[in-house]
């Protein structure tokens, strides 16, 4: 066992140095951070097919989606929504959001608000999203 130590060290002599000074993949250096007077943090959202999702087109379902729209509009309204929209492929995944706020508490409580959320139609599944500062989409240039 100890020759084949020995050999192997021998034969690759950087698995020994490349073992000890390999980082983290997710580890970065301070000096390789984007500038954060033009980067912050956003909050990207997919929505996803709750427990209680189903296709069919019923009066509570079409309430419950007045509702989200509603939701959605006054999150726009507000400023904290940036994007909404939905994924047209049919799949579990429905749609995405992107907040400009504060904290992923925050990104939480707004979803949790979701008439969808709170029937179980969707489930949301929130991630830190590092961006340009003042991010948007302009309608008129589309």
């Amino acid at each position: 066992m100890i020759r084949f130590c020995l050999i192997i060290l021998v034969a690759f002599p950087g698995f020994l140095v490349s073992a000890q000074t390999t980082e983290k993949p997710d580890s970065v250096k301070k000096s390789q951070m984007p500038d954060p007077e033009k980067m912050r943090i956003y909050y990207m959202v997919f929505l996803k097919r709750g427990p209680a999702w189903t296709p069919e087109k019923t009066e509570e379902s079409a309430k419950i989606q007045a509702g989200h729209m509603a939701h959605i509009n006054a999150m726009a309204e507000s400023g904290k929504l940036l994007l909404a929209g939905p994924f047209t492929d049919n799949t579990e995944l429905r749609g995405v959001f992107v907040f400009k706020v504060d904290s992923l508490e925050e990104a939480k409580a707004l979803t949790d608000a979701d008439p969808a959320v709170k029937a179980g139609r969707l489930i949301m599944e929130i991630h830190p999203w590092y961006s340009a500062k003042g991010i948007t989409i302009d309608p008129s240039k589309d």
